[in-house]
């Protein structure tokens, strides 16, 4: 019988170049026919492994879904960065390998960081959307994200509505 083994776990130095690599596949999933074609190429291409290396080095809260030594997502999180929110903390990237998704390991990861926002006392905290990237609204509803604002932001010449569920 073979054994595959499941955890979540900060991340390394050495995962940089496979963190990216799901960052690449992730979010041509998630945004193409979203966010226009030349910006999400220059997003993607501003995340390559000397950024998510970087991002580690720097201590970054990075956790990974490290699926028999392949990563198949992330998530990354800290402190809220709209102050003016009530709110402690933000998930900031939460991703999952397309391969990956539909599996459960996105709640997974989302739980992983939400007990460790508490515990650095963090009780609260926030998660951005795109508004239009259904499948992403639906996971934090489910989740039991209320919706708590909505704003726009700006992709080359063209705006998308991104909306702030909040969890407490």
């Amino acid at each position: 019988m073979a054994e595959t083994l499941i955890t979540i776990r900060d991340a390394r130095e050495a995962d940089a170049e496979a963190i990216a690599e799901v960052h690449d596949a992730a979010w041509r999933h998630a945004y193409r026919g979203i966010i226009p074609g030349r910006e999400l190429e220059r997003m993607i291409a501003r995340r390559g492994p000397t950024w998510w290396r970087s991002a580690i080095q720097r201590r970054s809260r990075l956790v990974v879904l490290d699926f028999d030594d392949a990563i198949g997502g992330y998530a990354s999180y800290g402190r809220n960065r709209v102050p003016a929110m009530n709110f402690g903390g933000e998930i900031f990237e939460l991703y999952i390998a397309p391969e990956f998704q539909g599996l459960g390991f996105g709640k997974r990861l989302f739980n992983a960081a939400r007990r460790d926002l508490a515990e650095h006392g963090y009780s609260s905290f926030l998660v951005w959307a795109l508004a239009d990237n259904e499948p992403a609204l639906s996971f934090y509803g489910h989740l039991g994200g209320t919706l708590v604002r909505r704003a726009f932001e700006r992709f080359g010449s063209e705006q998308r509505e991104r909306v702030a569920f909040a969890f407490q």
